[in-house]
This record gives structure tokens, sequence and C-alpha cells, in this order.
């Protein structure tokens, strides 16, 4: 996994079927990455869940928020509906994993990313990071507190 005080990969994923993301435009405010295995399995519906009542603490840190798995557009348009989900989750379908490639954090036996977060501050610079096991929901301790130290 990449470590604190690295460049943070610029990459273009789509965010909805027909809109894509792309890292290097939130240059100058903070931005969270959690990588996840896949929608709607239990640990990751809680986690994305949680990250969405926890949006508006990170954006008092002027942080944006994008979920990350290998599943499709359509997957995760379907699942942050269901879940009512108010921040982006991107699709590195295809190539599959390759932004999670970047950040070293895909699983080639699984196919899947692992589960992991990047705190990004406003120059693009990874601050804090943080790799949990597939099957722990890391919860947003970690994030608060590495928005903090940022502010």
């Amino acid at each position: 996994m990449l470590e604190q005080n690295t460049v943070a990969p610029n990459f273009t994923l789509f965010a909805t079927p027909d809109q894509k993301v792309t890292l290097s435009e939130f240059k100058g405010r903070n931005v969270i990455l959690a990588f996840y295995p896949a929608d709607w399995s239990p640990v990751c519906s809680d986690q994305m869940a949680l990250y969405n009542e926890m949006l508006k603490y990170f954006k008092k840190y002027d942080a944006e928020l994008f979920g990350i798995s290998v599943d499709s557009k359509w997957c995760h348009l379907a699942f942050s509906q269901s879940r009512n989900l108010h921040f982006p989750l991107l699709a590195d379908f295809e190539p599959k994993g390759e932004v999670a490639k970047k950040y070293d954090v895909y699983n080639e036996h699984e196919g899947q990313c692992n589960r992991a977060l990047f705190v990004i501050d406003k120059e693009g610079i990874i601050q804090w990071c943080y790799k949990s096991p597939t099957a722990v929901n890391p919860g947003a301790d970690g994030i608060l507190e590495a928005l903090k130290i940022l502010k």
C-alpha cells in the first residue's frame, strides 16, 4: 500500500453511468479515498452507511469522500440508490482494479480491492493511510484524526 507523504496517483473513474471524476480536479481540497471490496456485502454496506452519516463531519474539514471498488458503474448506481448515499462511488471496473493497483491495494487472488483508506491533502499528498482486514469495518475515527491534523 502506498505510504504517507507519497504523491497520490491521479485517476479518472466513472462516478455515474455518464459522469467521470478525476482526482486532480480536487486539488485545493482534502480528499478521502475509501477502497472497499464489493457493493452489497454486509461489512461494505455498513462502512459506506457510516461514511454517509459522517459526511457533515468530513465537510467541516473541507474533505471530499469517494468510495472505490471494482464494481461497475451500474452496480454502484443501484447500491448507492438503495442505501441513499450522498457521496460518489467510483467504478474501478475496466481495466479491472487499475486504480487500486496504483495505490497498491488490489487483491489479485480475490479480484477485488482491499479495504483501505487514504486521506490526501490539498496539495495531493497522502497524509494518512490505513489497511483494514477485509471482514472489519475500519470506522471513521482515523479519518477524522487525520483531517484534524491537516486543519
